[in-house]
């Protein structure tokens, strides 16, 4: 009769796994088996380890318990699946199958359910002016004062699925007030809405989530969309409801943070920081494009040390927007910045130089500044507000503009964001140097912010 090799081999196998059964113990081959016989049951082990155990009184950590399988139909305790199967092999017994390793759970279905959210923004204010004073109708010396709004937001936002998304914010502008030309002496016209607060489109984008591909909070938008600057350090300074910051206030930067254009955004891996850049018409969104010049703006931040429980709220950022008036009359920005995040106080400092040349027939003018601000805070919702604004609007002139506010806050207890609301009373100074030709100013008010 002829055998084939493979049988011969898979018979010389089988008699050397049949022979390490059943010689205990046995440590063979890297196998371990030794049966005990105790308090009616019989003990199979293939772990050296958990017989040790046993010897001492510790029962096996996962016992397999099965009944009648003895040979005097004794249960029989094994310490292992291996040790279940070289007994069944030794006895002549069914052996089992190990379990299944657990199927890996589905990934969850991304969801793509279309959601909309409703939500505002309002800051009410009281200004008192004590200098300059001004005349009223009648030519009485007097301290300008007033109640106002100086931002009411009314926003609808959401998904159309998990990858697409969008906003659409209306704001109030300025007062309303009707011009005419070409009338004749003396003539006017005017409208019941002369006065009027009114009401414009601030933000109207859409929005390709990218978290499928990159990391989490990365994005592109299209449309009337946020900057890169001013919208993250609002975020950071908090008090944008007592006045707009540094770059923003003195002009350098488009009003309002918003610009028709085409961005994306990035965010760095393990929370070290995120990259916002984009191309906009550089016009602001209350204008349209004036040339056929784009604003390129970029920002870059830096969270060195994202995980040291203090220093993980310190975060370096730079902005460049590289612009144009007119072809070959530039429109430049850089900021740098520093900022610091912590329980008890917001730090930062803002560096601004400046490039502005608005005919290629006019001279260019460079200006320089930078603004400091701090804001300590309590765990009872109070809060101080120190800052400093010091701007040279040109450096062919020895002179500067400084501006100085001191508030103390309260900001109520919410339970979730962007829940907030808050008061501000603060005093703020502007003082112009001689060749400036500017009357200082002084000024009191109290600022609420109502945001949800």
């Amino acid at each position: 009769m002829t055998v084939s090799a493979g049988r011969v081999f898979s018979l010389v196998v089988g008699a050397m796994v049949g022979a390490a059964v059943m010689a205990a113990p046995v440590s063979a081959q890297g196998l371990y088996y030794r049966e005990v016989v105790k308090d009616g049951k019989v003990y199979v082990f293939n772990l050296a380890r958990e017989f040790e155990a046993f010897q001492s009184g510790i029962a096996p950590a996962k016992p397999i318990e099965r009944l009648g399988w003895g040979p005097k139909g004794e249960t029989v305790v094994f310490d292992s699946p291996d040790a279940l199967n070289l007994f069944a092999f030794k006895y002549g017994k069914a052996a089992e199958a190990p379990p299944a390793a657990p199927s890996p759970a589905p990934a969850a279905a991304k969801d793509d359910t279309p959601t909309v959210k409703v939500g505002g923004t309002i800051y009410a204010n009281y200004t008192y002016t004590a200098d300059p004073t001004a005349k009223d109708s009648d030519g009485n010396t007097i301290h300008p004062n007033a109640f106002d709004d100086s931002r009411a937001y009314i926003t609808l936002s959401g998904n159309i699925s998990h990858l697409v998304g969008f906003r659409i914010t209306a704001d109030v502008g300025p007062r309303q007030a009707t011009v005419s030309t070409g009338l004749p002496a003396g003539a006017a016209v005017s409208s019941n809405y002369d006065g009027s607060l009114t009401y414009r489109l601030k933000y109207a984008y859409g929005q390709v989530n990218l978290d499928d591909v990159l990391t989490k909070g990365s994005w592109a938008r299209i449309g009337m969309q946020q900057t890169p600057f001013l919208d993250f350090m609002e975020g950071v300074y908090r008090y944008r409801f007592q006045g707009t910051l540094f770059a923003e206030r003195e002009g350098y930067l488009p009003s309002g943070s918003s610009d028709f254009g085409l961005s994306a955004h990035y965010n760095l891996p393990n929370d070290y920081g995120d990259v916002h850049t984009g191309i906009y018409n550089g016009e602001n969104y209350n204008k349209g494009e004036a040339n056929d010049q784009k604003a390129f703006q970029v920002r870059g931040t830096l969270r060195p040390v994202p995980k040291q429980e203090v220093l993980k709220g310190l975060r370096l950022s730079a902005f460049y927007d590289a612009d144009h008036y007119v072809k070959d009359a530039p429109r430049q920005r850089f900021i740098g910045s520093v900022t610091f995040e912590h329980k008890y106080v917001n730090l930062g400092i803002d560096y601004l130089d400046a490039k502005d040349q608005t005919s290629t027939t006019k001279p260019e003018v460079r200006a320089s500044g930078f603004s400091a601000w701090a804001q300590p805070k309590t765990t009872k919702g109070i809060e101080g507000f120190l800052r400093y604004d010091s701007l040279k609007p040109s450096k062919h002139v020895d002179a500067r503009k400084n501006r100085t506010i001191v508030g103390v806050a309260y900001w109520f207890k919410t339970l979730k964001a962007p829940a907030a609301a808050a008061l501000l009373l603060d005093y703020e100074h502007v003082g112009y140097d001689a060749p400036l030709a500017k009357p200082n100013e002084s000024r009191y008010a109290l600022h609420c912010l109502f945001n949800f």
